[in-house]
């Protein structure tokens, strides 16, 4: 026979174990995001250089740590997985590897291509963001001016390069030995593999922006005008010249 003392008893020990579920269910959907597993193999995915909140509003918290985390990461695991039982391959730079792509043995080559790809052009993005990146100065500025009638022809050219990839793929600013370019390539292609050198890049893969701005890319590619970091840009440019 069940007392009332009992059944308080009982009442209070339930109730004791749904708070401290409900405890561990916030602790769970506060905790920061588990940082991904290590890469097997000689390519590692770079840390972000700034909290994955540093962008807000331009690009958002959750975008950057999926994009980071879980896409980018991929394509590491991707080209580690390509490169096993090639030794003499898996000692380069993946740069290297792009810019000598077509010399690849052909059953890897594709796979280099894309998670190659992938990881080389990830990890040129994350640097050349950052918040409030205002407006590119000095020798850059006037390179710009030169190849695209200065900063306003320059934004609406790469407008224009990002609007037009037809489902996924990157716009470029890319140096050709000579001149400043405007490009767009499909999927993970880098310019690298073009013989050209790139100096600041948007992903327009549907990864890169879905969660916040959906279908609107051209909000996506607006914004991104607003974080740019043109100091790295330009470091880049006078090493491509050097």
């Amino acid at each position: 026979m069940i007392t009332r003392r009992t059944a308080l008893k009982q009442t209070a020990l339930a109730s004791a174990a749904l708070a401290g579920a409900g405890a561990l269910s916030n602790l769970a959907q506060n905790a920061p995001p588990v940082p991904p597993p290590a890469a097997s193999g000689p390519f590692t995915l770079p840390p972000l250089p700034y909290p994955a909140d540093a962008l807000e509003p331009a690009i958002d918290a959750r975008t950057m740590e999926i994009h980071h985390g879980k896409h980018h990461a991929a394509y590491v695991a991707g080209l580690n997985k390509a490169v096993a039982g090639h030794p003499e391959l898996a000692a380069k730079p993946v740069e290297t590897l792009l810019r000598q792509l077509n010399s690849l043995p052909e059953a890897i080559r594709t796979a280099v291509r894309n998670h190659g790809g992938g990881h080389a052009n990830h990890s040129l993005f994350w640097p050349s963001l950052k918040k409030g990146g205002g407006r590119p100065a000095g020798e850059l500025a006037r390179a710009l001016e030169t190849a695209f009638g200065g900063y306003d022809g320059f934004q609406q050219q790469f407008t224009q390069a990002a609007m037009g990839v037809f489902g996924s793929g990157w716009a470029w600013l890319t140096w050709d030995g000579s001149r400043l370019r405007i490009e767009s390539l499909p999927n993970q292609d880098s310019p690298l593999s073009q013989g050209r050198v790139p100096l600041l890049g948007l992903d327009v893969w549907e990864h890169a922006y879905y969660l916040k701005y959906q279908n609107r890319r051209a909000d996506y590619v607006a914004a991104f005008f607003g974080i740019i970091n043109w100091d790295f840009v330009a470091d880049r440019y006078r090493e491509a010249r050097a």
